[in-house]
């Protein structure tokens, strides 16, 4: 019996190791596929522009972009933008995810503060921020507090309904066997609620990243006089492609990076639960 218990194991064991192989063979393929794509672009449109097939002052090319970039890191006017914008993000994000978390924790704990502002809600989310812009100039002036409580306007809402939703979505069956039990609202919010929707709170981190940097650029294209979304409208202004092109890449890369934190945290995080 014990022989055959063994043999079992065997089995199991090279199949999975033939079922990591073939995933981790598939994640290759995909990463080689990811950077064809983008080495054929920045080819297509290198030699697109040296062959004039596009007009280079307008569209710029890999090459003037790459000299413009190594251009702004000598003088020390790339990074100290990209910090600059790092620092206006992060703050929005926390502040944003930590007040929505709060909000949509209040909003649930009171079926009355529900139904009163629900319709608020409704019409703080579909409400364009960028709207928002002139009147948090004329409060807070032109400057990063403007531009912080942008980004925060931007991500807050967006945590306060999708936890919200999280919140009101937990099993009702759970939540009544507890009250039968003889649980209070904290307990049940504490022991229940919030654990199930550790996941919901994790999705939102990783949207409110996103949304967060773009309520920054917003508020940089606004009233910044530095950042990557100053870099960009200057660029635009005095026609210089390669820069605002420059600013585009690094605002991209940045996204990712922060992306990429995000989702490492919550890797490690429910890592650590288990």
């Amino acid at each position: 019996m014990k022989i055959k218990n063994e043999k079992v194991q065997k089995v199991c064991s090279s199949e999975h190791l033939k079922y990591l192989k073939e995933k981790r063979k598939e994640a290759l393929k995909i990463r080689i596929f990811q950077i064809a794509i983008l080495a054929f672009f920045i080819i297509f449109w290198e030699l697109s522009a040296q062959f004039k097939l596009i007009d280079s002052f307008i569209m710029s090319s890999p090459s003037r972009v790459f000299k413009t970039f190594l251009s702004l890191q000598s003088s020390g006017q790339l990074w100290s933008n990209v910090l600059i914008t790092v620092f206006e993000t992060v703050v929005g994000f926390l502040l944003g995810t930590f007040l929505g978390i709060l909000i949509a924790t209040l909003i649930w704990w009171s079926g009355f503060v529900f139904k009163v502002s629900e319709p608020y809600l409704v019409v703080l989310n579909a409400l364009p921020k960028v709207a928002l812009g002139p009147i948090i100039i004329v409060w807070l002036g032109a400057g990063m507090g403007s531009i912080i409580l942008m980004a925060l306007l931007v991500s807050v809402i967006l945590s306060v309904m999708n936890v919200l939703h999280g919140f009101m979505s937990t099993d009702k069956n759970q939540i009544s066997l507890m009250k039968s039990f003889g649980a209070n609202k904290f307990q049940i919010f504490t022991k229940l609620v919030l654990p199930s929707n550790i996941s919901v709170i994790i999705s939102t981190l990783k949207i409110n990243v996103g949304m967060s940097l773009i309520g920054v650029i917003t508020g940089e294209f606004l009233v910044s006089e530095a950042g990557i979304g100053y870099l960009i409208v200057y660029g635009g202004q005095v026609f210089k492609m390669d820069l605002v092109m420059v600013g585009i890449i690094v605002l991209a890369a940045l996204a990712w990076f922060m992306y990429a934190l995000v989702q490492k945290f919550s890797e490690v995080f429910l890592k650590g639960r288990r």
